[in-house]
């Protein structure tokens, strides 16, 4: 049987990130009839986090990955640690109930608190930067922005300042922003080699991952859940599904809890430390609070990464340096003539609440998907909460997946014009300011 398209030969995209990737080996393809305590499909962030936590408590644990790992968002993202869902706690205690909101304030800067863990504990080299900010380019965004910190503040929450426009200035080099705001507490790093490092944690506490093996198939309705691949088979107790944009139509009754869409990313030049440190003086990243918004960093290597943009459906744009250029150019115009060495996308998966969603299909199967945009630090707690639930510990898990989920209106056929028209509703109250 063919591998699934997605896949293509299994190697990274042609990204800065695949460019500047730490060694890593190459791992076998699931092969033959296999069995497994528990089995976890894909080796991202969510896969990973889930099975390294397990594989400390001393779990016999596999991961299949259809191609590498990291080779899906989790190695493509814009690399940036931002606290928070998608969705507001103040959208959350509307939608879902105060409880429901205090219960997320409370675990909202745990991914990233993990993330520092497992980079500290297992030395991983990852280029590990403190310091996340948010961007107004209009007076009703920094009423948005200081809206946040008065109700993060509520919840305890504590580590924001907001930055006026001379204080701004003093992070970020550009003239467009009327002001900011600070999350101490945020941070960014290369994405791949924390999940490749992570990987290789994973296998020193006992793991084995099994490479360029996509799912072809998914039994979870016997007591003992079986995934098939082209070249084999894996029978296990407990199975957890971590496909999240790329699990495709696999698991039809998680198919039309999200849509795949996709973002983009390139990479300058190195810049060198003078030009850098011109643009970015403290080194933190950057995102604006648009509906489409732009983001950016600087690499280990004094490169300005920058990212920005979404297509529905997953599609990538014709020309992403063209596409992002534009934007780069607004925000820093003296890199106008700056050399754009990568350009790439990858897609992540939305849900239509905006709410990570986590759940149990059958009664040995798990799975958690639907980060909308947030998922370096939503796969990380996501991955804790479901290593919990395995072991008997259900308190957190709970409470997620009861929280309602909700189909795209219209279904698979109509998410994606939906969608757009949503974006371009958004979009027009952006350029107006309001």
């Amino acid at each position: 049987m063919p591998q699934q398209s997605y896949v293509g030969d299994g190697s990274h995209t042609a990204s800065y990130y695949a460019a500047s990737a730490n060694p890593a080996p190459d791992r076998p393809a699931l092969s033959g009839a296999q069995k497994i305590d528990i089995c976890i499909v894909g080796a991202g962030y969510s896969g990973l986090s889930t099975g390294l936590h397990l594989a400390e408590k001393g779990y016999k644990v596999a991961i299949i990955e259809g191609a590498r790992v990291g080779w899906g968002a989790s190695g493509r993202n814009g690399g940036q640690i931002v606290n928070g869902l998608n969705a507001s706690l103040q959208t959350i205690a509307k939608r879902y109930g105060q409880d429901t909101a205090t219960f997320v304030a409370g675990l909202v800067q745990e991914g990233g608190e993990i993330i520092r863990e497992r980079v500290k504990t297992y030395d991983i080299k990852c280029d590990l930067k403190e310091g996340n900010i948010f961007t107004a380019l209009t007076p009703a965004h920094m009423r948005e922005l200081e809206d946040r910190m008065e109700l993060w503040a509520s919840y305890g929450i504590r580590n924001q300042e907001m930055l006026g426009r001379e204080q701004l200035r003093g992070h970020i080099n550009s003239d467009i922003y009327e002001g900011g705001l600070i999350d101490h507490s945020g941070g960014h790093m290369h994405p791949l080699n924390l999940a490749l490092g992570e990987a290789a944690a994973f296998e020193q506490n006992g793991g084995v991952i099994y490479e360029m093996s996509p799912v072809t198939e998914v039994d979870h309705e016997t007591a003992r859940p079986v995934v098939k691949t082209a070249q084999g088979s894996m029978t296990c107790k407990t199975l957890v599904l971590c496909g999240n944009a790329y699990l495709g139509h696999v698991v039809p009754e998680l198919t039309a809890r999200v849509m795949p869409v996709s973002t983009q990313v390139m990479a300058t030049e190195p810049l060198g430390e003078e030009r850098a440190a011109a643009l970015l003086p403290t080194d933190a990243c950057v995102e604006d609070i648009r509906y489409i918004l732009d983001y950016y960093r600087l690499s280990g290597d004094k490169r300005l990464l920058f990212g920005g943009g979404t297509v529905y459906g997953g599609a990538d744009p014709r020309d992403i340096k063209a596409k992002l250029k534009r934007n780069m150019d607004k925000v820093f115009p003296q890199l106008k003539d700056v050399r754009i060495d990568y350009a790439w996308s990858g897609n992540f998966a939305l849900s239509f609440s905006r709410v990570p969603q986590m759940g149990r299909i059958g009664d040995n199967t798990y799975f958690a998907h639907g980060y909308s945009g947030h998922g370096v630090t939503g796969s990380h707690t996501f991955g804790r909460i479901l290593s919990e639930a395995i072991d008997g510990d259900l308190t957190r898990f709970d409470v997620f997946a009861q929280v309602p989920w909700y189909p795209f209106p219209g279904g698979r056929m109509l998410r994606v014009p939906y969608s757009v028209a949503g974006s371009w509703w958004y979009g027009l109250r952006d350029r107006l300011g309001v």
